[in-house]
C-alpha cells in the first residue's frame, strides 16, 4: 500500500499542451496593483536627476498595462509629458536598423557572414590592423565585433552626416582598436554602416525603409527618424542642467548616422515593437504574422558576442546577484545569478536618454525615455522590472511537457523503488545499464525511499524542455527529485535519472 498513492496519480495520462502558460492566471491584476509603487519610483529619480520631462510604460503580455508622465515635453511653452510625447531615443535605435537587416536576410537578398565590402566598395580599402585579419561581415557590425573602438560620444555628435559624409570617411581609412571577430566594442560607426546596407539592399531611403516595413505594419504611425517630420505638439525637446539653469540642445536632423540613434517615438508607439519582441517567445506553431519571423527575433535575442561578467552585480535593493553580459543583434542581453534573462537597449544623447528592458520568460518590459542629456535608467529600469516580479509574485512561463516526457514519467515512476523488471520494460536506451549496474540503481533508491517515510503523492512533471524534466515524489518524511532525460532517437528513451533527497 505504501505506493498505492503512487500508482494512483500515474492512473491517467495528461494532454501535453503546445503553448507554455503562465501559473498565475490573475498576473495582470497582480502587476496592475504595482502602479503606483512604480510611479512614485520613476518620479523620485526624475526629480532627483532634474529631468524636464519622463515618460514610461510597463509592457505584459503585449499590453501596455499602465503608463506616466510628468514634468514636460518641451519648457517653452510649458507641454507636459503624456505617452504620446515624442522622444529622441539614441541608441534604442539600433534594433531596428538590425530588424530591417534581418528582414533583408529573411527575403535572400543579403547573408550576415557576407562581407561589408559586398555592398559598400569603400571598406574594400580599409586597411586592417594585421595581415591575418579577416574581412568584416554584417554579423561583426551587428554584435559590435568588427575591431572598430568605442566611439561615444564621438559618434553621438555624427547624427547629421550625410551619406556622403560616412562614406567618405571610410574610404579615407578607419581607424582600428582590434582585428575584427574578437572582442566586444561598442560602436555607432558600425550601425551606421548597417543603414547604408538597408538602403544598398532595400532599394530605398532608410527611413522610408523602415516606415514601410517596420512601423506602418505595427501601427507605429507618429514614429519617425526627422524630427521636422515628428508632430510638433508633442515633439519633446532635449536639455541640459548647466549653471543651475535649464539650456536647450537644439535637435540634429536624421542623417547617415541616424540608424545608429535618431529614432523619435512614444511610449504609446513603442509598445508595439515591444509587444512584438515579446510574442515571439515562447517558440510554436501559431501563425506567424509580423513583419519580422518570430525565429528571427529569437535570433536577435540571442547572446551572440559575449561582453563581459559582473562578478559583483547588485541590484538596487542591495541584493548581491553575479551576472553575465553579452550582446545580441541591435540588444543587449543579461543572465543573472537566478538564471533570468534581461533584453533590451539603452540610449544616450546630447538632450536625451532612454531605456527599453524585457523579460521574455515572464512577458514583461518596462520603457522609460526622457529629456536631459544622457539621461542613464537601465538601472532604475532593472530596479523596476525586480521590484514588479517580487511585488506581484511573478512566475516564469511553465514549459508544458511533451507526451513522450509525460509517458516517460509514468513508466519510470511505476518502476520505483525496485526497479522492477527494467531491464525488460523497452523504456531504456542502450547505454543506461552499461552506465548503470541494475543492483546498485536498486540499492541507492530504496536508501533514498526508506529515508522518505510513506509515499504521499507524485508532483507534476516540470519540463526542461521537450526531452527533459524533472518530478517530485511526496513523502511524509523527505520528498525525492527524479530527474531524467530522453535520447534523440525516433522514439526517444530514457538515457538517464538522477535522483536526490530534497532538503
Amino acid at each position: 500500500m505504501r505506493f498505492a498513492l503512487l500508482l494512483l496519480a500515474l492512473a491517467t495520462p495528461l494532454q501535453a499542451q503546445t503553448t507554455p502558460v503562465f501559473a498565475d492566471a490573475d498576473r495582470a491584476e497582480k502587476v496592475r496593483a504595482t502602479a503606483d509603487a512604480v510611479d512614485e519610483k520613476f518620479r523620485e529619480y526624475a526629480e532627483r536627476r532634474r529631468m524636464p520631462g519622463f515618460a514610461y510604460g510597463v509592457v505584459l503580455d503585449g499590453e501596455l498595462l499602465y503608463s506616466g508622465g510628468f514634468g514636460y515635453a518641451r519648457l517653452l511653452p510649458p507641454t507636459p509629458v503624456t505617452n504620446r510625447s515624442l522622444f529622441r531615443i539614441a541608441s534604442m535605435s539600433k534594433s531596428v536598423t538590425a530588424m530591417a537587416i534581418l528582414q533583408l536576410r529573411d527575403a535572400g537578398k543579403l547573408a550576415l557572414d557576407d562581407p561589408i565590402s559586398d555592398y559598400l566598395p569603400e571598406a574594400a580599402r580599409l586597411e586592417m590592423l594585421t595581415s591575418d585579419a579577416p574581412e568584416i561581415t554584417i554579423r561583426h557590425l551587428l554584435t559590435h565585433s568588427a575591431g572598430f573602438p568605442e566611439d561615444n560620444p564621438w559618434g553621438d555628435r555624427q547624427l547629421a552626416d550625410s551619406d556622403e559624409e560616412l562614406r567618405s570617411l571610410v574610404e579615407s581609412g578607419v581607424s582600428f582598436s582590434n582585428v575584427p571577430g574578437v572582442e566586444y566594442e561598442y560602436s555607432n560607426l558600425g550601425f551606421a554602416l548597417l543603414g547604408q546596407i538597408v538602403q544598398e539592399v532595400g532599394g530605398m531611403d532608410f527611413r522610408d525603409y523602415t516606415r514601410t516595413q517596420i512601423f506602418e505594419p505595427l501601427g507605429m504611425m507618429s514614429t519617425v527618424w526627422e524630427y521636422e517630420s515628428a508632430n510638433p505638439d508633442r515633439l519633446a525637446l532635449g536639455y541640459d542642467w548647466v549653471d543651475d539653469a535649464w539650456i536647450n540642445i537644439p535637435l540634429e536632423h536624421h542623417g547617415a548616422f541616424g540608424a545608429m540613434g535618431g529614432l523619435i517615438t512614444s511610449i504609446e508607439d513603442f509598445t508595439a515593437y515591444v509587444a512584438l519582441h515579446l510574442q515571439a517567445w515562447p517558440p510554436r506553431s501559431d501563425p506567424d504574422t509580423g513583419p519580422l519571423k518570430r525565429s528571427s527575433l529569437r535570433e536577435m535575442h540571442h547572446p551572440w558576442q559575449f561582453a563581459g561578467v559582473m562578478a559583483n552585480y547588485r541590484y538596487p535593493t542591495g541584493r548581491e546577484c553575479p551576472s553575465a553580459r553579452a550582446y545580441a543583434f541591435g540588444l543587449r542581453w543579461v543572465e543573472d545569478c537566478e538564471g533570468r534573462i534581461m533584453i533590451g537597449h539603452s540610449g544616450g544623447l546630447p538632450g536625451f536618454g532612454s531605456n527599453w528592458t524585457m523579460m521574455p520568460e515572464y512577458g514583461l518590459a518596462v520603457m522609460s525615455f526622457d529629456n536631459i542629456t544622457y539621461g542613464a535608467t537601465s538601472t532604475l529600469n532593472t530596479a523596476v522590472l525586480d521590484g514588479i516580479i517580487a511585488a506581484a509574485g511573478l512566475q516564469p512561463r511553465e514549459l508544458p511537457a511533451s507526451d513522450i516526457l509525460q509517458q516517460r514519467k509514468r513508466e519510470l515512476a511505476a518502476l520505483l523503488p525496485a526497479w522492477t523488471d527494467a531491464e525488460e520494460s523497452g523504456i531504456f536506451a542502450e547505454n543506461f545499464f552499461m552506465d548503470n549496474r541494475v543492483s546498485d540503481l536498486v540499492d541507492r533508491s530504496m536508501a533514498l525511499f526508506a529515508g522518505a517515510g510513506q509515499i504521499v503523492g507524485v508532483g507534476d512533471l516540470r519540463a526542461v524542455n521537450q526531452l527533459r524534466g524533472s518530478f517530485v515524489i511526496e513523502g511524509l518524511e523527505r520528498n525525492i527529485e527524479v530527474f531524467f532525460t530522453l535520447t534523440p532517437e525516433p522514439v526517444p528513451l530514457i538515457q538517464q535519472v538522477r535522483m536526490r533527497v530534497l532538503e
